[in-house]
């Protein structure tokens, strides 16, 4: 029977699998229609392209280690390594923009001062980049979905990385359209703003996937939802403190309550285990649970 860790790791794999197949044939694509029809647009987001295949193999490969059980060093297990394959990716995809912006301009300037001259790109072009938008709008979703039910920080990198091919892809279109009609010096300024679409993207991928490797605090959210969820439990007088840590997708909660002074130690820890047990049932990827107890101040 499979189990959710099982479904987990099945999902982040086959949302890696489905982008690396799209991107290796993207990136064919729009590299070569880019270079026949003299698409400059096109041709950068062929870029884009190849340098998504070169990080969907990285974060394959790292997605493939983190599911190496715990060991001494590892009490927690491996899946922070989900989020160093987002940092990766976040990586990538700066360097990328940073190249592609560079090109664009000097092609854009090439083409504005009448040191190249250009009839606009070939019918082909403008129907690949058609294509391109089509396919990562489904990639979007159905990656976003994913990312979503796992909680996978390397999958939700993808899914902002096919949001961002949409928005790159738009605009080679826009270009290549607009040179066809007689302004050609669109064509590689819409390539420039790609790269600072793509730019944004990766600035914020590193800004989620590096929050979670500093160990930043889930947030208020949890604090709340835990309050409310030991509202059952009605021999939880206070919550005097709580800390949460994240070991990738997973948490790890200490928790301080107050109970009725007069019970016994073996009470005590009854309501301990009774506190562990229902966070356990009702918060999603809790791998560990620390409760410490005493009487609650009156």
């Amino acid at each position: 029977m499979e189990t959710g860790a099982d479904l987990r790791t099945r999902n982040g794999s086959l949302a890696v699998n489905i982008g690396l197949a799209a991107n290796v044939l993207l990136a064919l694509l729009k590299t070569t229609i880019g270079v026949i029809g003299h698409s400059p647009a096109l041709l950068a987001d062929g870029v884009n392209s190849t340098s998504d295949v070169a990080y969907y193999i990285v974060v394959a490969v790292f997605m493939r280690l983190s599911r190496k059980p715990a060991d001494r060093e590892h009490p927690f297990g491996h899946s922070q390594l989900e989020t160093i394959a987002a940092v990766t990716v976040g990586s990538f995809v700066i360097t990328t923009a940073i190249a592609i912006f560079w090109d664009a301009i000097n092609a854009t300037y090439d083409q504005l001062a009448g040191n190249e001259v250009s009839s606009g790109a070939a019918l082909i072009a403008l129907w690949v980049a058609l294509f391109t938008v089509i396919l990562k709008i489904g990639l979007t979703v159905y990656t976003n979905r994913l990312g979503r039910q796992t909680k996978n920080p390397a999958v939700v990198a993808l899914a902002y990385d096919h949001r961002n091919d949409i928005f790159s892809a738009g605009a080679a279109t826009a270009g290549i359209l607009l040179g066809r009609f007689g302004f050609p010096w669109v064509d590689p300024l819409a390539g420039a703003l790609v790269a600072l679409v793509i730019l944004r993207t990766g600035i914020e991928i590193l800004r989620d996937s590096t929050s979670e490797l500093m160990d930043t605090l889930p947030g208020d959210s949890l604090e709340e939802d835990v309050r409310s969820i030991l509202t059952d439990v009605p021999e939880v007088i206070e919550i005097d403190d709580m800390r949460a840590h994240r070991f990738g997708p997973y948490l790890v909660i200490n928790l301080t309550i107050g109970i009725d002074g007069s019970m016994s130690v073996t009470q005590g820890d009854r309501v301990a285990t009774k506190v562990e047990q229902v966070l356990y049932q009702q918060i999603d990827f809790l791998r560990l649970v620390h409760v410490h107890f005493h009487p609650a101040q009156t």
